[in-house]
């Protein structure tokens, strides 16, 4: 059974892309479908007094972008924000970086991250997934993002990063306040609605970045004096010119790690859950034929696009999609957009969890910023609904579906669910 562009969203095709409010309705399909056909390469205000931006909303133009990163740079920052010379500096990660510094970064962890390796994790992770399961099943009714997804992928981050389990709690909670800075349930500084300023040298101009930087600076001295096996030892290991990590290099990359190694898998899960719950034939199909693992977890991660979108800024005068981008103008890559775009896949709105091919742009799809932990992400959805459909017969909406107030984030916040378990 498909999904008719209209159930997706509740707007007109007219909808702010840019207001956080817009998404607390969910994503605006129909705004992104218009924008597709009649101006897939359009330019957009900003409430802040910034200088604008280039929506770039259909597939083939947004890999043109994701691809060129000569043409079109991370280094002058990835989200809508207006930055000065300092703040870049202070909040660099290696996703404000372009090749080849991007990639001699990115060699220091990749490692860590390939198919081969994360296929180790899988025991570790069914393991904590069976045991929350089974507790928080035991409930008959509960929130599932706060009390399975929110959990999940934490714990078995933690565990990577050789820190306690029970500090888990903690690096979600500052994690939340820094990704989830336009949302007053997660902080009490939302980026729009109060004076951020004297934050403005930390990641997102979140004060939650403080207690991230100090857990860092512990972690670090912890492992100068005793390495260990893990990827905190890693990243204060020498790169490949051998020189290590700066101090400040350290904690942003931990943040960096912090916030993508946990938010965005979260909120893949919730979404797939909902996704599942709102079309009960593929939620069958999935129980009926396990072997679906694989595909359906990429299907979860195009239709959910967690990440909606990142910037680049053009380096200098081109043409992209029939419109004229001058060096110097920011252009933004909406992946929510390019991931349901008619051109590239049949029927872009029916959920099918046997969908193949799938060349979503969730984690980027070949460019040079393709996402570290991409493999990660996908044994995570995969476990976690595996471990979970073989509990339960059935799983219904206890409550309503609250989302993330966020135009960078497409998150679910609370999915009250009731279950009957075999």
């Amino acid at each position: 059974m498909g999904t008719k562009l209209h159930d997706l969203d509740t707007g007109d095709a007219y909808e702010d892309i840019v207001d956080h409010d817009t998404y607390v309705r969910g994503v605006p399909h129909s705004t992104f479908a218009r924008l597709r056909r009649d101006d897939p390469v359009s330019w957009w205000h900003e409430h802040d007094g910034g200088k604008g931006f280039w929506a770039v909303t259909r597939y083939r133009d947004l890999l043109a972008v994701s691809r060129d990163p000569e043409t079109f740079t991370c280094t002058r920052g990835i989200r809508l924000e207006e930055m000065a010379p300092d703040e870049l500096v202070a909040r660099r990660t290696m996703l404000e970086m372009d090749p080849p510094e991007h990639t001699k970064l990115r060699r220091l962890v990749q490692r860590g991250f390939t198919k081969r390796v994360v296929d180790s994790y899988e025991n570790v992770f069914r393991q904590l997934t069976a045991l929350q399961l089974d507790t928080v099943l035991a409930k008959g009714r509960f929130d599932f993002v706060t009390d399975i997804a929110r959990e999940l992928p934490i714990r078995l981050l933690s565990g990577l990063l050789g820190v306690p389990e029970e500090d888990s709690s903690d690096l979600v909670e500052w994690a939340d306040g820094m990704i989830s800075n336009a949302d007053p349930e997660f902080t009490d500084h939302v980026v729009d609605q109060v004076d951020t300023d004297e934050f403005r040298l930390l990641p997102f101009r979140s004060p939650s970045a403080l207690k991230v930087f100090r857990y860092a600076e512990e972690a670090r001295r912890q492992r100068l004096a005793h390495p260990t096996d893990d990827l905190i030892t890693t990243l204060l290991s020498p790169m490949a010119d051998g020189e290590p990590l700066t101090d400040l290099e350290f904690k942003n990359f931990f943040g960096l790690l912090i916030v993508a190694g946990n938010d965005t898998t979260r909120h893949t899960i919730s979404h797939g859950l909902l996704a599942l719950l709102e079309h009960r034939d593929q939620l069958h199909a999935w129980q009926s034929n396990p072997a679906l693992g694989a595909t359906a977890a990429d299907e979860i991660l195009r239709w959910s696009s967690v990440t909606m979108h990142f910037r680049r800024t053009a380096t200098r005068d081109v043409d992209l999609g029939g419109r004229a981008i001058k060096a110097g103008d920011k252009v933004v890559m909406w992946f929510g957009s390019a991931n349901v775009d008619g051109d590239k896949f049949d029927d872009p709105f029916r959920f099918d969890v046997s969908r193949t091919p799938n060349e979503h742009v969730a984690f980027g799809l070949s460019s040079p910023h393709i996402c570290l932990g991409a493999w990660l992400a996908r044994l995570e959805v995969r476990v976690t609904f595996e471990e979970l459909l073989r509990r339960v017969s059935d799983v219904r909406i206890a409550g309503p579906v609250e989302r993330l107030r966020s135009n960078f984030i497409s998150g679910i916040k609370h999915l009250p669910v009731e279950v009957v378990r075999r």
